[in-house]
């Protein structure tokens, strides 16, 4: 199929774990303008789900999804099943990228990135696409796909999209289903946290840590929520930082229960040079 439209031509991928959202549409929106074809994978990866996490229950709308791909002009949906991904065995291998995961969602999620890495690297091998797409709301997974698709030489170029949101500020999940209704009224103040943080950074405020530790104090205050972390990281390393230094630009990355519901959201901060 792609051969009719030239030597030139490009494939996009867009892996997804389905129950499409906002975010999700403009993520295909973005890569349908860029690319010749297009195709969406739907696939909630086992491997990136600690026992005690949510596979089971993670929402899923088939269906719907595959409405949504028809009408945003999807040439190839990809929905398989866990045995066609992974065949019926145990499996024994997987990709795993060093230092990147020492923090953040790595520290809490042991795992987690080496069942996201090995899906992406067999997604690659499967659809074999010149361009793949991945939100930046998920900051730390984008920077471990690059890093991954750079060490194991992947042809293919790593497109970072938007963090959608809501109109109050809070970053479109598929997760925020979960969230009941006074939860998601709360909800919100995640991003105003992130804001908040910042501006105090804008306005010279360089000690990380007494800005996390600020952040943490609000945040818990809220009924039901609780801080996983809030940490401010070299946005290429991902290490953290105590202190910023002038011209310093940094990550501030968020992971937050509210009741049993755990998302995650970021910004970025420069601190003045």
């Amino acid at each position: 199929m792609l051969a009719a439209f030239g030597e030139s031509a490009s494939l996009g991928l867009f892996p997804t774990m389905g129950y499409l959202h906002a975010g999700h549409a403009e993520m295909i929106r973005i890569a349908r303008r860029e690319n010749h074809l297009l195709a969406v994978s739907i696939f909630v990866n086992p491997l990136q789900f600690s026992p005690h996490e949510d596979l089971q229950n993670y929402p899923r709308s088939p269906e719907a999804d595959e409405q949504l791909c028809r009408t945003l002009g999807v040439d190839l949906l990809f929905m398989p099943s866990v045995e066609e991904m992974y065949g019926k065995h145990t499996v024994l291998s997987s990709v795993h990228v060093e230092l990147l995961t020492d923090h953040l969602c790595g520290a809490s999620r042991p795992g987690h990135f080496d069942g996201v890495c090995t899906v992406v690297a067999k997604l690659f091998n499967i659809v074999m696409p010149t361009r793949a797409y991945f939100s930046r709301k998920d900051a730390q997974q984008l920077r471990i796909v690059r890093q991954m698709t750079r060490d194991l030489s992947f042809p293919v170029e790593i497109v970072a999209g938007p963090i959608v949101r809501e109109a109050d500020g809070l970053a479109i999940s598929s997760r925020n289903a979960y969230l009941t209704a006074s939860e998601r009224a709360l909800a919100p103040l995640i991003a105003q946290a992130l804001r908040a943080v910042r501006d105090r950074v804008a306005q010279g405020e360089r000690d990380a840590t007494l800005l996390q530790r600020e952040a943490v104090v609000a945040l818990e205050a809220q009924e039901g929520f609780r801080v996983d972390y809030f940490s401010f990281v070299d946005p290429d390393t991902l290490q953290p930082f105590a202190l910023l230094q002038p011209g310093c630009r940094a990550l501030c990355a968020a992971a937050i229960f509210v009741g049993r519901t755990r998302l995650i959201d970021n910004i970025d901060v420069c601190a003045p040079g």
